[in-house]
Protein backbone atom coordinates (compact mmCIF):
# COMPACT_ATOMS: atom_id res chain seq x y z
CA UNK A 1 0.00 0.00 0.00
CA UNK A 2 1.54 3.32 -1.02
CA UNK A 3 1.93 6.20 1.43
CA UNK A 4 -0.84 8.39 -0.09
CA UNK A 5 -3.40 5.57 0.02
CA UNK A 6 -2.43 4.72 3.60
CA UNK A 7 -2.83 8.36 4.66
CA UNK A 8 -6.27 8.61 3.09
CA UNK A 9 -7.34 5.35 4.73
CA UNK A 10 -6.22 6.56 8.16
CA UNK A 11 -8.12 9.82 7.74
CA UNK A 12 -11.27 8.06 6.63
CA UNK A 13 -11.15 5.66 9.56
CA UNK A 14 -10.69 8.54 11.99
CA UNK A 15 -13.75 10.28 10.57
CA UNK A 16 -11.94 13.46 9.61
CA UNK A 17 -12.13 13.46 5.83
CA UNK A 18 -14.86 14.40 3.40
CA UNK A 19 -14.82 13.35 -0.24
CA UNK A 20 -14.21 16.93 -1.38
CA UNK A 21 -10.90 16.85 -3.19
CA UNK A 22 -9.01 19.08 -5.56
CA UNK A 23 -10.80 17.47 -8.47
CA UNK A 24 -14.25 17.30 -6.87
CA UNK A 25 -17.10 18.49 -9.04
CA UNK A 26 -20.78 18.95 -8.36
CA UNK A 27 -23.39 17.28 -10.60
CA UNK A 28 -24.32 19.45 -13.58
CA UNK A 29 -28.01 18.90 -12.90
CA UNK A 30 -30.21 17.97 -9.94
CA UNK A 31 -28.85 14.71 -8.62
CA UNK A 32 -27.19 12.93 -5.74
CA UNK A 33 -23.77 11.81 -4.57
CA UNK A 34 -22.13 10.33 -1.49
CA UNK A 35 -19.65 11.84 0.94
CA UNK A 36 -17.54 10.29 3.66
CA UNK A 37 -18.41 11.34 7.17
CA UNK A 38 -17.58 10.75 10.81
CA UNK A 39 -17.58 7.24 12.22
CA UNK A 40 -20.69 6.09 14.08
CA UNK A 41 -19.79 4.14 17.23
CA UNK A 42 -22.72 1.74 16.79
CA UNK A 43 -21.32 0.65 13.40
CA UNK A 44 -17.53 1.15 13.58
CA UNK A 45 -15.62 1.74 10.40
CA UNK A 46 -15.81 4.05 7.38
CA UNK A 47 -19.21 5.61 6.80
CA UNK A 48 -20.78 7.63 4.00
CA UNK A 49 -24.10 9.41 3.51
CA UNK A 50 -26.17 10.23 0.45
CA UNK A 51 -26.57 13.90 -0.46
CA UNK A 52 -29.27 15.25 -2.79
CA UNK A 53 -28.71 18.55 -4.56
CA UNK A 54 -31.27 20.77 -6.27
CA UNK A 55 -30.41 23.87 -8.32
CA UNK A 56 -32.45 26.82 -9.50
CA UNK A 57 -33.88 25.65 -12.81
CA UNK A 58 -32.46 22.18 -12.06
CA UNK A 59 -29.03 23.04 -13.47
CA UNK A 60 -25.72 24.12 -11.97
CA UNK A 61 -25.23 26.70 -14.72
CA UNK A 62 -28.22 28.63 -13.32
CA UNK A 63 -26.33 29.37 -10.11
CA UNK A 64 -25.31 33.02 -9.96
CA UNK A 65 -23.50 35.43 -7.67
CA UNK A 66 -26.66 35.94 -5.56
CA UNK A 67 -27.55 32.24 -5.16
CA UNK A 68 -27.38 30.99 -1.58
CA UNK A 69 -27.18 27.53 0.01
CA UNK A 70 -29.94 25.88 2.03
CA UNK A 71 -30.00 22.61 3.95
CA UNK A 72 -33.49 21.12 3.55
CA UNK A 73 -33.69 18.28 6.08
CA UNK A 74 -36.11 15.37 6.32
CA UNK A 75 -38.06 14.16 9.34
CA UNK A 76 -37.40 11.31 11.78
CA UNK A 77 -37.87 8.13 9.76
CA UNK A 78 -37.68 9.86 6.38
CA UNK A 79 -35.16 10.24 3.57
CA UNK A 80 -34.28 13.01 1.11
CA UNK A 81 -37.01 15.68 1.47
CA UNK A 82 -39.67 13.74 3.40
CA UNK A 83 -41.44 16.17 5.73
CA UNK A 84 -39.25 19.03 4.49
CA UNK A 85 -39.75 21.76 1.89
CA UNK A 86 -40.37 21.18 -1.81
CA UNK A 87 -36.95 21.86 -3.39
CA UNK A 88 -38.47 22.97 -6.70
CA UNK A 89 -40.22 25.80 -4.86
CA UNK A 90 -37.35 26.68 -2.53
CA UNK A 91 -34.78 26.92 -5.33
CA UNK A 92 -37.07 29.15 -7.39
CA UNK A 93 -38.60 31.38 -4.72
CA UNK A 94 -35.48 31.80 -2.57
CA UNK A 95 -32.71 31.49 -5.22
CA UNK A 96 -30.82 28.81 -3.33
CA UNK A 97 -29.15 25.50 -3.96
CA UNK A 98 -31.21 23.13 -1.80
CA UNK A 99 -29.26 20.32 -0.14
CA UNK A 100 -30.92 17.30 1.47
CA UNK A 101 -29.05 14.59 3.37
CA UNK A 102 -29.73 10.99 4.31
CA UNK A 103 -27.97 11.47 7.63
CA UNK A 104 -27.34 8.64 10.09
CA UNK A 105 -30.49 6.59 10.82
CA UNK A 106 -32.42 7.93 7.84
CA UNK A 107 -35.23 5.64 6.76
CA UNK A 108 -37.99 3.85 8.63
CA UNK A 109 -37.33 3.89 12.38
CA UNK A 110 -39.50 0.79 12.79
CA UNK A 111 -37.01 -1.19 10.71
CA UNK A 112 -34.03 -0.15 12.84
CA UNK A 113 -32.89 -1.80 16.05
CA UNK A 114 -29.96 -1.72 18.42
CA UNK A 115 -28.82 1.88 18.48
CA UNK A 116 -30.82 4.65 20.16
CA UNK A 117 -31.96 7.59 18.05
CA UNK A 118 -29.07 9.96 17.41
CA UNK A 119 -31.24 13.05 18.01
CA UNK A 120 -29.23 15.60 16.07
CA UNK A 121 -25.67 14.72 17.14
CA UNK A 122 -23.94 12.97 14.22
CA UNK A 123 -26.99 13.86 12.13
CA UNK A 124 -25.94 17.52 12.35
CA UNK A 125 -22.36 16.60 11.48
CA UNK A 126 -23.59 14.70 8.40
CA UNK A 127 -25.67 17.68 7.29
CA UNK A 128 -22.85 20.16 7.95
CA UNK A 129 -20.40 17.99 6.02
CA UNK A 130 -22.77 17.99 3.07
CA UNK A 131 -23.00 21.79 3.29
CA UNK A 132 -19.20 22.03 3.58
CA UNK A 133 -18.83 19.78 0.53
CA UNK A 134 -21.02 22.02 -1.63
CA UNK A 135 -19.46 25.20 -0.22
CA UNK A 136 -15.91 24.01 -0.96
CA UNK A 137 -16.76 22.46 -4.33
CA UNK A 138 -18.32 25.71 -5.59
CA UNK A 139 -15.23 27.61 -4.53
CA UNK A 140 -12.87 25.07 -6.10
CA UNK A 141 -14.84 25.13 -9.34
CA UNK A 142 -14.81 28.95 -9.18
CA UNK A 143 -18.58 29.11 -9.48
CA UNK A 144 -19.86 32.42 -8.06
CA UNK A 145 -22.46 32.13 -5.27
CA UNK A 146 -23.39 34.26 -2.28
CA UNK A 147 -21.61 32.69 0.71
CA UNK A 148 -23.33 35.21 3.00
CA UNK A 149 -26.68 33.58 2.22
CA UNK A 150 -26.57 30.20 4.00
CA UNK A 151 -29.72 28.69 5.50
CA UNK A 152 -31.20 25.54 6.97
CA UNK A 153 -34.74 24.32 7.38
CA UNK A 154 -36.55 21.11 8.20
CA UNK A 155 -39.67 19.66 9.73
CA UNK A 156 -39.97 17.55 12.88
CA UNK A 157 -36.68 15.58 13.09
CA UNK A 158 -35.35 17.83 10.33
CA UNK A 159 -36.23 20.85 12.46
CA UNK A 160 -34.24 19.32 15.30
CA UNK A 161 -31.23 18.70 13.06
CA UNK A 162 -31.53 22.26 11.69
CA UNK A 163 -31.37 23.65 15.23
CA UNK A 164 -28.41 21.40 16.07
CA UNK A 165 -26.60 22.51 12.89
CA UNK A 166 -27.15 26.10 13.98
CA UNK A 167 -25.71 25.22 17.39
CA UNK A 168 -22.70 23.32 16.03
CA UNK A 169 -21.93 26.02 13.43
CA UNK A 170 -22.83 29.30 15.18
CA UNK A 171 -21.10 31.52 12.60
CA UNK A 172 -22.44 29.87 9.43
CA UNK A 173 -26.19 30.39 9.04
CA UNK A 174 -27.85 33.62 8.01
CA UNK A 175 -31.28 32.26 8.92
CA UNK A 176 -32.70 28.91 10.05
CA UNK A 177 -36.36 27.88 9.98
CA UNK A 178 -37.42 25.17 12.41
CA UNK A 179 -40.85 23.67 11.74
CA UNK A 180 -42.23 21.64 14.66
CA UNK A 181 -38.79 20.25 15.49
CA UNK A 182 -37.82 18.47 18.71
CA UNK A 183 -36.51 21.14 21.10
CA UNK A 184 -34.93 18.71 23.55
CA UNK A 185 -34.26 15.09 24.34
CA UNK A 186 -36.52 14.93 27.38
CA UNK A 187 -36.58 12.00 29.82
CA UNK A 188 -39.97 11.16 28.38
CA UNK A 189 -38.65 10.79 24.81
CA UNK A 190 -35.28 9.34 25.81
CA UNK A 191 -36.62 6.58 28.06
CA UNK A 192 -40.14 6.10 26.65
CA UNK A 193 -41.85 7.20 29.84
CA UNK A 194 -45.66 7.09 29.90
CA UNK A 195 -47.96 10.07 29.61
CA UNK A 196 -45.97 12.27 27.25
CA UNK A 197 -44.72 12.25 23.66
CA UNK A 198 -45.24 9.16 21.52
CA UNK A 199 -41.58 9.37 20.44
CA UNK A 200 -39.23 6.71 21.75
CA UNK A 201 -35.51 7.33 21.27
CA UNK A 202 -34.64 4.01 23.02
CA UNK A 203 -32.01 5.24 25.48
CA UNK A 204 -31.19 3.57 28.79
CA UNK A 205 -30.50 4.92 32.27
CA UNK A 206 -28.25 1.94 32.95
CA UNK A 207 -24.64 3.16 32.92
CA UNK A 208 -23.41 -0.24 31.76
CA UNK A 209 -25.74 -0.37 28.75
CA UNK A 210 -24.41 0.51 25.27
CA UNK A 211 -27.38 2.85 24.77
CA UNK A 212 -26.81 4.69 28.07
CA UNK A 213 -27.64 8.40 27.88
CA UNK A 214 -25.03 10.37 29.82
CA UNK A 215 -25.92 13.69 31.46
CA UNK A 216 -23.72 15.65 29.07
CA UNK A 217 -25.15 13.97 25.98
CA UNK A 218 -28.64 14.94 27.13
CA UNK A 219 -27.54 18.50 27.98
CA UNK A 220 -26.00 18.94 24.51
CA UNK A 221 -29.24 17.84 22.85
CA UNK A 222 -31.25 20.43 24.79
CA UNK A 223 -31.52 23.20 22.18
CA UNK A 224 -32.83 25.61 24.81
CA UNK A 225 -29.96 24.91 27.23
CA UNK A 226 -29.44 28.37 28.81
CA UNK A 227 -25.68 27.90 29.28
CA UNK A 228 -25.19 26.80 25.68
CA UNK A 229 -27.35 29.62 24.33
CA UNK A 230 -25.21 32.10 26.28
CA UNK A 231 -22.12 30.44 24.78
CA UNK A 232 -23.57 30.85 21.29
CA UNK A 233 -24.18 34.53 21.94
CA UNK A 234 -20.64 34.95 23.32
CA UNK A 235 -19.22 33.28 20.20
CA UNK A 236 -20.96 35.92 18.09
CA UNK A 237 -24.02 34.06 16.83
CA UNK A 238 -26.01 36.61 14.84
CA UNK A 239 -28.21 34.49 12.57
CA UNK A 240 -31.99 34.75 12.51
CA UNK A 241 -33.85 31.84 14.14
CA UNK A 242 -37.46 31.29 13.07
CA UNK A 243 -39.54 28.79 15.05
CA UNK A 244 -42.89 27.54 13.70
CA UNK A 245 -44.74 25.22 16.08
CA UNK A 246 -48.29 24.11 16.68
CA UNK A 247 -49.83 24.96 20.04
CA UNK A 248 -51.50 21.55 19.96
CA UNK A 249 -48.36 19.54 19.16
CA UNK A 250 -47.91 16.64 21.58
CA UNK A 251 -45.39 14.68 19.47
CA UNK A 252 -42.73 17.40 19.74
CA UNK A 253 -44.36 19.07 22.74
CA UNK A 254 -45.44 22.68 22.36
CA UNK A 255 -44.37 23.45 25.93
CA UNK A 256 -40.77 22.46 25.05
CA UNK A 257 -40.82 24.74 22.00
CA UNK A 258 -42.10 27.68 24.03
CA UNK A 259 -39.42 27.11 26.68
CA UNK A 260 -36.74 26.99 23.96
CA UNK A 261 -38.02 30.24 22.47
CA UNK A 262 -38.08 31.99 25.84
CA UNK A 263 -34.58 30.79 26.68
CA UNK A 264 -33.30 32.04 23.31
CA UNK A 265 -34.87 35.41 24.00
CA UNK A 266 -33.26 35.52 27.44
CA UNK A 267 -29.87 34.82 25.83
CA UNK A 268 -30.53 37.73 23.43
CA UNK A 269 -30.39 35.59 20.31
CA UNK A 270 -32.25 36.93 17.27
CA UNK A 271 -35.31 34.68 17.38
CA UNK A 272 -38.99 34.91 16.57
CA UNK A 273 -41.75 32.35 16.78
CA UNK A 274 -45.02 31.60 15.10
CA UNK A 275 -47.03 29.46 17.50
CA UNK A 276 -49.99 28.19 15.52
CA UNK A 277 -53.41 28.34 17.19
CA UNK A 278 -56.92 27.57 15.99
CA UNK A 279 -57.26 31.16 14.83
CA UNK A 280 -54.43 30.63 12.32
CA UNK A 281 -56.01 27.68 10.51
CA UNK A 282 -56.66 28.75 6.94
CA UNK A 283 -56.75 25.39 5.18
CA UNK A 284 -53.86 26.49 2.95
CA UNK A 285 -50.73 27.06 5.03
CA UNK A 286 -51.98 25.83 8.40
CA UNK A 287 -54.39 22.92 8.53
CA UNK A 288 -54.00 21.87 12.16
CA UNK A 289 -52.34 23.00 15.38
CA UNK A 290 -50.86 19.53 15.80
CA UNK A 291 -47.56 18.10 14.66
CA UNK A 292 -48.31 17.96 10.92
CA UNK A 293 -49.34 21.66 10.83
CA UNK A 294 -49.90 21.99 7.08
CA UNK A 295 -47.90 23.02 4.02
CA UNK A 296 -44.33 23.26 5.26
CA UNK A 297 -43.03 24.66 1.98
CA UNK A 298 -45.41 27.61 2.19
CA UNK A 299 -44.39 28.12 5.83
CA UNK A 300 -40.72 28.39 4.88
CA UNK A 301 -41.43 30.97 2.17
CA UNK A 302 -43.90 33.00 4.24
CA UNK A 303 -42.06 33.11 7.56
CA UNK A 304 -38.45 32.59 6.47
CA UNK A 305 -38.74 34.40 3.15
CA UNK A 306 -38.67 37.96 4.56
CA UNK A 307 -35.14 37.30 5.86
CA UNK A 308 -33.99 35.14 2.95
CA UNK A 309 -35.35 36.71 -0.26
CA UNK A 310 -33.24 39.58 -1.67
CA UNK A 311 -35.18 42.82 -1.88
CA UNK A 312 -37.47 42.07 1.04
CA UNK A 313 -37.57 44.72 3.76
CA UNK A 314 -36.10 42.39 6.40
CA UNK A 315 -33.59 40.70 4.06
CA UNK A 316 -30.22 40.18 5.65
CA UNK A 317 -26.73 39.01 4.80
CA UNK A 318 -24.46 37.26 7.28
CA UNK A 319 -21.45 39.38 8.19
CA UNK A 320 -19.04 36.81 9.67
CA UNK A 321 -17.00 34.18 7.85
CA UNK A 322 -18.47 30.68 8.07
CA UNK A 323 -17.19 28.09 10.52
CA UNK A 324 -15.76 26.29 7.48
CA UNK A 325 -13.57 29.33 6.88
CA UNK A 326 -12.80 30.21 10.50
CA UNK A 327 -11.68 26.63 11.24
CA UNK A 328 -11.99 27.25 14.99
CA UNK A 329 -13.25 24.87 17.65
CA UNK A 330 -16.81 25.36 18.88
CA UNK A 331 -17.04 24.23 22.51
CA UNK A 332 -20.01 23.43 24.77
CA UNK A 333 -19.23 22.55 28.42
CA UNK A 334 -21.44 20.01 30.17
CA UNK A 335 -21.69 18.71 33.72
CA UNK A 336 -19.44 15.76 32.87
CA UNK A 337 -17.01 17.30 30.38
CA UNK A 338 -17.27 19.23 27.15
CA UNK A 339 -18.24 18.71 23.53
CA UNK A 340 -15.90 20.07 20.87
CA UNK A 341 -16.91 20.63 17.25
CA UNK A 342 -13.70 21.02 15.26
CA UNK A 343 -13.36 22.40 11.75
CA UNK A 344 -9.98 21.09 10.65
CA UNK A 345 -9.58 21.99 6.97
CA UNK A 346 -13.16 23.29 7.09
CA UNK A 347 -14.62 19.83 7.72
CA UNK A 348 -16.71 19.47 10.90
CA UNK A 349 -16.26 16.65 13.42
CA UNK A 350 -17.54 16.34 16.98
CA UNK A 351 -15.96 14.73 20.02
CA UNK A 352 -16.59 14.48 23.77
CA UNK A 353 -13.84 15.25 26.27
CA UNK A 354 -14.62 13.92 29.75
CA UNK A 355 -13.66 15.78 32.90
Amino acid sequence: MNRLLLTVLILVLSGFICTVSKGAELPAHDGSFSISTQEWPFQPGPRSVKVYIYYPGKALNNVNAETGLMLNLHNWGGTNTTGAGNPAVLTKELNVIAISVDYVQSGSWKNQSGAPYDFGYLQAIDALRALSYVFQALNKQKIPFNSRRIYSTGGSGGGNVTLMCNKFAPHTFTCVVDICGMPRLSDDIAFNLPGGSSLNARYSQDKSAPNYLSPGAQELRFIGNPDHLKAMKAMGHAGKIVIIHGAGDTTCPYEDARQMFQNMQAAELDVEAKFVTEADLDGVIFKSTGHSLGDRTKMIVKYGGPFIIPGKEKFRLRQSPTDFELQQDVVYPTSDGRYVISYTNGIPAVRFEAK
